[in-house]
């Protein structure tokens, strides 16, 4: 199949193709993700395909395999979830002033956000955060600053939370 050939073959049966394994997995959302995934594979694979034999058979079982290989790994993980809990441990709610927290961080530009909870949350350095980020060093203390002054100004320039000034959870 030449690109076009396989661009043509894409628009006309990815749709169809989504049905179907819409009816094998039952989630709408998993049978695009695995039908694309399987188109992607058929890419490279696209000079030996042939219009006159099944093409669509070849994407519908490769991602009808993804989609069983995603249930097999989601399976092993409720496994393993489910001999490492303990009926005994519960977790708790997380208290208003964290979920006030969690709000206040969402406003935050995305750099920023990242900064102060690696740092505040996660007892990172600012060296660590500067790594971990790859960003420097001034830039992690910049973005921190920045943070500082907007949580203050959204949560009413509460005082931290202990001693250190770093934030818990």
């Amino acid at each position: 199949m030449t690109p076009q050939e396989f661009d043509a073959f894409y628009a006309a049966s990815f749709s169809r193709l989504t049905g179907q394994l819409y009816a094998m997995t039952g989630d709408w959302s998993e049978a695009q993700d695995v039908v694309q995934e399987a188109f992607i594979r058929a890419w490279d694979r696209r000079r030996t395909f042939d219009p006159d034999d099944a093409p669509e058979a070849w994407i519908r079982t490769t991602a009808r395999r993804l989609a069983i290989s995603r249930w097999r790994r989601l399976a092993r993980g409720l496994h393993l979830a489910g001999r490492h809990h303990h009926e005994s441990r519960t977790v708790e709610p997380p208290t208003e002033e964290y979920v006030m927290l969690v709000i206040a961080l969402r406003d935050l530009p995305e750099a920023q956000r990242i900064a102060m909870v690696l740092h505040h949350m996660c007892d990172l350095s600012i060296e660590q955060v500067a790594a971990e980020t790859g960003a420097s060093v001034s830039a992690v203390k910049s973005r921190l600053a920045r943070g500082r002054t907007a949580l203050a100004a959204r949560l009413g320039d509460q005082p931290p939370t202990s001693e250190e000034g770093r934030l818990h959870v």
